[in-house]
């Protein structure tokens, strides 16, 4: 993979295009990949949805909650796996950060195995947070 990424913030991005970053990134079986109308609402209800994109093909997707003052929460970052280790994760979670602002605190869930990589770019890891699992 050569060529330079363009990150964008893409509010329309579509159901077809999320899953097949999802599939391609190895994260479709944290998801419901299956289901094109749930992500489908997923994307739709997000507040910003930023993207990595390699001669037009999108390359990673990192989709967030955000009240824009307060809080963000950045529930996927999906990379490719032919375009991991380029630095398009730590650039989605920068772009990410920068549409949020400053006063918005960036919190995300790690998949397991995978936060090492998360302190390696600068994040702190939470030991104060909880969660109730969905039941679907």
């Amino acid at each position: 993979m050569s060529g330079n990424v363009v990150y964008g913030l893409e509010p329309d991005l579509d159901a077809e295009t999320f899953q097949g970053v999802l599939v391609e990134s190895g994260l479709a079986p944290r998801r419901p990949a299956e289901d094109l109308e749930r992500l489908d609402r997923m994307l739709r209800a997000s507040d910003l949805i930023v993207t990595a994109r390699l001669d037009g093909r999108v390359v990673g997707v990192a989709r967030t909650l955000t009240d824009f003052a307060f809080c963000a929460y950045l529930s996927d970052l999906a990379v490719v796996r032919d375009g991991q280790g380029r630095g398009i994760g730590r650039r989605l979670i920068a772009e990410t950060r920068a549409a949020a602002g400053p006063e918005a605190s960036l919190l995300l869930t790690a998949a397991p195995g995978i936060e090492d990589y998360y302190e390696a770019i600068g994040m702190k890891r939470v030991p104060h947070a909880f969660r109730i699992d969905r039941e679907r």
